[in-house]
């Protein structure tokens, strides 16, 4: 009886919300409407203090026990509350749209198969018994890298981690790249789709952690944390669905969205830390890693058989947790969070102005008489 009084009191008291032009109130009203029906989370509501800090609101979308501690007042701010109904609705949204794109995709590409010619590689010289000698021991630098940032994630806290999806998102990353030397060496001692398995296993561990340390440092902790398992559930089923069914469209997705996706988070979302631009270096160099790879022969022939294209491609490739761990290594909190984007726009703002005042400056000349020699 008295969750029914409350939600009453509720429907009521969104009347009386002040500053809302009719679209919003409209907008409010049904969404709150639609929060009632589904009563066994809203009618854990309380009022809502309006003073609260509104960062709070934005974790409280599917948080009962967020809902029971919230203080009690006699003129509640529902447009807070709205605002994080809002942020619950788009966060479904995206995923509905993601898997909706994802099943059309599905639909209406052909199936993409293995290229049994890819297992041919340029360099195929044996050294010291061990076939393919170059393109297995060129992933040594992953196993160092790998292993360097793993001590240096639970040393003492070195890289300065403030949140906990944070450390579980490097530690997943670097627990990826470590295994890349040991995947990869394996499939280069003989290459063949079984054993290639073994190779693009750590390699999509490493892209899946990185998306979620991105949802975690530029959108939201708390769905970044919970995100890490399911992103690594996601690229294991791609690499078994292509194993299965010979299809590499899911993996395809799993290892070029990122591709895509992370320059342009790191330039479009203000970050939690100093130090941004690695990640666009550690980007560059994963991308020329792919060139070098497409133009293996190629390489090959222009180094006059000393290294292939694929052999630089690891090498260029281990570069990529490099830079990260530069960039964890040196960076800082940011007081005043900042894209990269509006950092540029300032900077390049400031140079067009000096330019205009260097061109606006003027000189003055004085007239300096000259004595005639007698």
């Amino acid at each position: 009886m008295w969750e029914v009084i409350n939600d009453k009191w509720m429907i009521e008291s969104m009347i009386k919300v002040p500053n809302l032009v009719p679209k919003e109130f409209w907008k409010l009203h049904f969404h709150s409407l639609v929060s009632l029906l589904l009563h066994p989370f809203i009618r854990a509501v309380k009022p809502i203090n309006s003073t609260t800090n509104i960062h709070i609101y934005k974790q409280l979308a599917g948080n009962r026990e967020f809902f029971q501690s919230l203080p009690s007042s006699p003129l509640p701010n529902y447009t807070l509350v709205y605002e994080a109904v809002v942020m619950a609705d788009r966060t479904i949204l995206v995923w509905v749209v993601a898997i909706v794109c994802f099943v059309v995709l599905m639909f209406v590409t052909p199936a993409i198969p293995q290229d049994q010619d890819y297992h041919d590689f340029a360099d195929q010289r044996e050294y010291f018994g061990i076939p393919n000698f170059l393109n297995v021991i060129s992933n040594v630098p992953f196993f160092i890298i790998g292993v360097i940032g793993l001590i240096l994630c639970y040393h003492r806290n070195f890289f300065k981690l403030s949140l906990q999806g944070e450390l579980c998102g490097w530690t997943c990353f670097y627990i990826g790249v470590a295994a890349v030397a040991f995947g990869s060496s394996y499939y280069h001692l003989k290459p063949n789709d079984a054993r290639l398995v073994w190779d693009r296993l750590p390699m999509t561990i490493a892209f899946t952690s990185i998306i979620a340390i991105f949802i975690i440092e530029r959108i939201d902790e708390r769905k970044g944390t919970y995100a890490i398992i399911p992103l690594l559930l996601v690229g294991v089923v791609s690499i078994f669905y292509w194993r299965f069914y010979d299809d590499l469209r899911p993996y395809a997705l799993v290892q070029f969205v990122p591709c895509i996706a992370i320059p342009v988070m790191a330039i479009l979302l203000p970050p939690m830390y100093t130090h941004s631009s690695y990640w666009l270096w550690a980007a560059g160099f994963y991308l020329l890693a792919k060139v070098e790879e497409a133009a293996d022969d190629p390489i090959y022939k222009w180094t006059h058989h000393i290294f292939s294209g694929h052999t630089i491609k690891h090498l260029f490739a281990a570069m990529v947790p490099v830079f990260l761990t530069l960039m964890l290594a040196k960076r800082d909190i940011i007081s005043e969070r900042q894209s990269l984007l509006q950092i540029w726009k300032i900077s390049w703002t400031k140079y067009k102005e000096n330019g205009v005042e260097s061109e606006n400056r003027t000189i003055s000349y004085s007239s300096v008489p000259i004595e005639e020699s007698s």
